[in-house]
């Protein structure tokens, strides 16, 4: 099949990457992002360009230049990985096969451009993602395929994606492919009355309060390790915590009760939380144990007031 890649970053890279050393189909173009002044080349452009693969970057897909210029490449399928400009219906429409579209949830749960976040943030043991017809509504559109993925007690939101979602997804994209080719793919309506919806995981939802449970304030960290972060304050400064692990303690929240070669001990409620790796005040990410020493951190020294 003649197929248009439309993504961005590292996974619309890996996307294009695998597609061309399958071989099986021809990628007629690239479409891309526009260039930002002043920041890096988007790693898929770069890669298509290296693989002599033409790359198209329109400001929108409404312009009728632009429809008239993606009807020429006679494309039979779009695939859509890791998009941040809308398609509207009318372009998603003019490969003969339509676009088909990733999302890393198993929707209708979690759409949203944080859906990685939050599952792990509410302690859920499952997540996944999901190949999906688009429509124009935000991640909407019947399901060609999802795969599951587990979210083990200690994962970060950097484990579920770049070890559990991101090769997955290449290969469901891969897969969802070779439904396209073979004929009549799987079109599953999603059921909007178990439909979720959640917005951008910004650093206001990365605020400990130390009153809560252990068990929520080391989901909320895994969940936003490494972005947003989780964070508290120390000496009226930002102190973002990274890796850690729930532990017994007790005090009162927000006391550091233990100070060790591993990191420092931070009490919530029910137990406690083990520092492991830290950032202070935008610097750089060092371990506990530094930022300890550096800052001459002793037991009963309280975070977060």
């Amino acid at each position: 099949m003649r197929i248009i890649v439309n993504g961005q970053q590292a996974f619309g890279k890996a996307s294009l990457e695998a597609i061309l050393d399958k071989g099986e189909d021809e990628v007629v173009a690239v479409y891309t992002a526009p260039d930002k002044e002043g920041k890096p080349v988007d790693p898929i452009k770069e890669f298509a360009l290296e693989r002599g693969v033409p790359v198209i970057q329109p400001a929108n897909y409404k312009d009728k230049e632009i429809l008239d210029e993606m009807r020429a490449l006679n494309a039979d399928l779009m695939v859509m990985a890791f998009m941040i400009i809308f398609v509207p219906e009318e372009a998603r429409n003019i490969p003969t096969h339509g676009s088909i579209c990733f999302h890393p949830s198993l929707l209708p749960l979690h759409r949203g451009p944080s859906s990685i976040n939050w599952p792990i943030m509410w302690g859920a043991k499952k997540t996944g993602l999901s190949i999906f017809w688009p429509d124009d509504g935000l991640d909407e559109g019947e399901i060609l395929l999802q795969k599951e993925v587990d979210i083990g007690p200690d994962d970060t939101l950097g484990d579920i994606y770049f070890k559990k979602i991101f090769p997955l997804g290449i290969e469901s994209v891969l897969e969802a492919i070779d439904l396209v080719r073979a004929g009549n793919p799987p079109r599953i309506a999603q059921d909007d009355s178990k439909a979720t919806y959640e917005s951008w995981c910004k650093k206001a939802h990365g605020e400990i309060d130390w009153n809560r449970s252990a068990g929520e304030v080391y989901n909320q960290i895994r969940a936003t390790n490494p972005a947003p972060g989780a964070w508290t304050t120390f000496e009226g400064k930002t102190l973002q915590i990274f890796d850690s692990a729930r532990v017994e303690a007790g005090g009162r929240p927000g006391e550091i009760v233990s100070v060790t070669d591993e990191g420092f001990t931070v009490v919530a409620g029910l137990g406690g939380i083990l520092v492991k790796r830290v950032r202070l005040d935008g610097g750089a990410k060092v371990a506990a144990k530094e930022f300890v020493d550096a800052n001459e951190i002793k037991e009963g020294v309280r975070l977060g007031e």
